[in-house]
This record gives C-alpha cells, sequence and structure tokens, in this order.
C-alpha cells in the first residue's frame, strides 16, 4: 500500500510511519521544505500547493497535520493560527484527491475535542458536537474534509482521545509530576478520560487503512477512566508515593493550553472499533500504564 502522511514528524505520525513501512508499505511525507528523497514531497497548505501526483498515486492518506495547541498561549490571533492550519492543509488534500484520486482512502484528523466538556455523558460517534473553541476546530477540521467525501472518495474521521505514549505528548509534560509525587490529579480529578495508547493509535490506524469504514471513528480505548484514576494507574506503574492534588490554576500555569483539554470531562466509547473486531493491547489503564513504564 502506498500511504501519504502529512503531520508525520509528530508523535502519532513518527511512529505510525514506522509501523507501515516495518510492514512493507510505501510510505511518503508531506513536508513543508525541499523534499529529501523519494519518501517525501513538497508542500504549502496555506497556498493550497501539492504535488497532485504524489496523490493521483497513492491508496491511502492519512492527514494529522496541524499547529500544535500546547505550546502557546491561546491569543486569538494563534486561535486562528491553530484553525487556519488545520482547515488549509485538509482543504489542500480533499481537494487533491478530489481532483486526481477520488479512489483512494483519507483518514482524516480531528479529536475528542469535537464533543466539547461533556460531564457523564456517555459518548458515541453519533454523539452531537458539543461546545468551545476544540470543538469549534474540529467542526471546521472535519468539515474541510467535503471535497473529498463529495468526489466519492472513503473518509473516516479520527476523533483521536488522549495518546498516552512513554515519550512525547501527555508524558513529555505530566510524567515527570507523576514520577515524583506531586501530581495525585488534574483539577478535582472527577473529569472523565477517553485515551488510547500510542501502540494502539497506530494499529487502530492501520486496521482503518485496511478496512471500509467512512465516517467518524472514536480512536480510545473501550474503558474511559476518571482524572484520578489515569494518574492512579501511572503512579502505581511507577511505583509513586505520596501523590498531591494540582489545582487547575496550576495545570493552566504548568501544561499551558493543553490543559483545557486535559480537564475536559469526555467519556467516549469506541463504538465503531469494537464493533469492526479491533483488537486492543491496552484495553485499560492499568495494562497501559504498565506498557508505558516499560518503555522508559
Amino acid at each position: 500500500m502506498r500511504v501519504v502522511i502529512s503531520g508525520a514528524s509528530g508523535l502519532i505520525g513518527t511512529a505510525l510511519s514506522q509501523s507501515l513501512r516495518q510492514g512493507g508499505h510505501d510510505v511518503v511525507h508531506l513536508v513543508r521544505r525541499e523534499a529529501k528523497g523519494p519518501g517525501e514531497s513538497a508542500w504549502d497548505p496555506a497556498k493550497g500547493s501539492i504535488d497532485r501526483d504524489v496523490i493521483a498515486r497513492a491508496d491511502a492518506v492519512v492527514n494529522l497535520a496541524g499547529a500544535s495547541i500546547g505550546g502557546q498561549r491561546l491569543t486569538e490571533s494563534y486561535r486562528e493560527v491553530v484553525l487556519q492550519s488545520r482547515v488549509d492543509s485538509t482543504r489542500t488534500i480533499a481537494q487533491a484527491i478530489a481532483a486526481e484520486n477520488p479512489r483512494a482512502t483519507l483518514l482524516q484528523g480531528s479529536a475528542m475535542g469535537f464533543y466539547g466538556d461533556r460531564g457523564e455523558e456517555e459518548l458515541s460517534e453519533r454523539s452531537p458536537r458539543g461546545k468551545g473553541f476544540l470543538a469549534d476546530i474540529c467542526e471546521a477540521w472535519e468539515g474541510a474534509a467535503a471535497p473529498a467525501v463529495d468526489s466519492g472518495a472513503r473518509v473516516a474521521y479520527l476523533r483521536t482521545g488522549l495518546v498516552l505514549a512513554p515519550h512525547g505528548g501527555f508524558a513529555e509534560r505530566l510524567l515527570p509530576l507523576v514520577r515524583r509525587g506531586v501530581l495525585r490529579s488534574l483539577g478535582s480529578g472527577e473529569a472523565w478520560h477517553s485515551w488510547i495508547s500510542l501502540r494502539d493509535e497506530v494499529a487502530a490506524l492501520t486496521f482503518l487503512l485496511d478496512g471500509d469504514h467512512a465516517g467518524p471513528v472514536n480512536l480510545v480505548a473501550p474503558a474511559p477512566v476518571r482524572d484520578r484514576d489515569l494518574i492512579s494507574s501511572l503512579a502505581a506503574a511507577l511505583d509513586t508515593g505520596t501523590l498531591l492534588p494540582v489545582p487547575a490554576w496550576a495545570m493552566r500555569v504548568a501544561v499551558g493550553p493543553a490543559a483545557e483539554d486535559l480537564l475536559s470531562s469526555q467519556r467516549a466509547m469506541p463504538g465503531v472499533l469494537a464493533r469492526r473486531g479491533f483488537a486492543w493491547a491496552d484495553p485499560d489503564i492499568d495494562t497501559a500504564a504498565r506498557w508505558i513504564v516499560s518503555q522508559l
């Protein structure tokens, strides 16, 4: 299979590329600089520029591109950067697929933020969008794929949960606090987290590439957990002693804008993956925590 990946230098993209190449697939990275060899192709999503021959030869495109939310303050100007980076990249890819290769599959990036802060409500792929900045972004992000959908291409919207990995993402910011025994919960500890281990995220993406599902899919484990239980499992795997709660205001200082996502409550279930027979390596938080610690 020939797979084109945008956002290939990120946590998920890096792991997915490595896994696909190890599986014998041909992988091409879309890069915002001069391409270095046949495994890369230059593009400029802000200008709608992409090598359409690369898209024409692809069996699938995995679009994970978008400006980071976790690294900067969400000022009005940076909110526009976050939104536009996602819309521009998606529209550029979707238009190229519509024009050159409507037989292709598009795995389109999205996130749990689509549902907003939903408290105790159990969420499925059929649940309506929520409220707030992240929900607005996800709706526009998914909507920008319309040209590909209208052309008849198979498009799956990847509503990914909190990705748990040994390095990068959540682990990079919070595991050191857990290891030092200074983090028992984020805020009150009552919020629900829909999460997935990095290895299951990669396996689920490969599962979707090989399948025929179109539409939204919750990329999460089948056992969402309350915030305090997630931290407790990580602490147990790390054999950490006494833990302390971190109030919401301190989270915003320590973690930055990503704290809003971590403090939101989303109790989502992986209906599509479960019905289609996906098998999780880490179906519960204790298993995932032990895997993470084993890789440190």
